[in-house]
């Protein structure tokens, strides 16, 4: 966080060339901002911000937080889900006293936040887009800032898992059942098809995502 207090200025030549110092951060006022979608958090013990002679103030605090997103699983597992992160103060009207901005470009965050995005997760990190606005609440207007962040998954571990055995488990039923065998070897191998496709089942059950009002496609297969 940035912001400028005018009234906390000073010039450096009257204090031995001092430009910046730290400070505690109940010193003075700083933004208080919430995250809308934040489920649960872990703050850091970061309660310091540094204070320029131009009265410019820096404030880091680096906390990890659990978000809700809706997902939409459809075409699961070649899905691409995009999930929103609004900050925003509730405490000071935009109007008057509090305008959020964000400091750097789109391009920018989504460099940085690659170099921190596990590289080798079932995610990968695609495209990040902000949206700065006001959001109209008791006939007041607040600022927000919206990071829309899309990832897509890497399907591979699930092609392994559960397609190619999935279509290998069908191809052998219909080469077996057009096959030249008698029929009681027939009736016998369909019923271990079916028991075999039963427990499947129940492993793809705890594989499968649910958090969405749409099963995926191979699920319904």
């Amino acid at each position: 966080q940035e912001w400028k207090n005018t009234f906390a200025t000073w010039d450096p030549q009257d204090f031995c060339n001092i430009s910046k110092i730290i400070l505690p951060t109940e010193t003075y006022w700083s933004p208080s901002i919430f995250i809308l979608e934040q489920v649960n958090g872990d703050n850091s013990n970061l309660d310091y911000m540094a204070v320029m002679y131009n009265g410019s103030f820096n404030a880091s605090q680096p906390f990890q937080v659990t978000l809700t997103c809706g997902l939409r699983i459809l075409k699961f597992p070649f899905d691409t889900q995009t999930c929103n992160l609004s900050i925003a103060s509730f405490l000071y009207p935009a109007v008057t006293d509090l305008v959020m901005k964000t400091r750097r470009t789109p391009a920018e965050m989504m460099r940085d936040s690659k170099s921190f995005f596990p590289a080798d997760g079932e995610w990968k990190f695609t495209n990040l887009s902000i949206i700065e606005y006001r959001e109209e609440l008791d006939d007041a207007s607040f600022s927000v800032v919206t990071y829309m962040i899309s990832m897509e998954r890497r399907p591979m571990l699930y092609i392994l898992n559960l397609i190619l055995p999935t279509c290998a488990l069908y191809l052998l039923d219909m080469a077996v059942l057009f096959g030249p065998s008698s029929l009681e070897e027939k009736i016998s191998f369909q019923i271990a098809i079916i028991l075999g496709s039963s427990m499947f089942a129940v492993i793809l059950n705890d594989i499968l995502p649910t958090s969405s009002n749409k099963p995926p496609i191979i699920g319904k297969g």
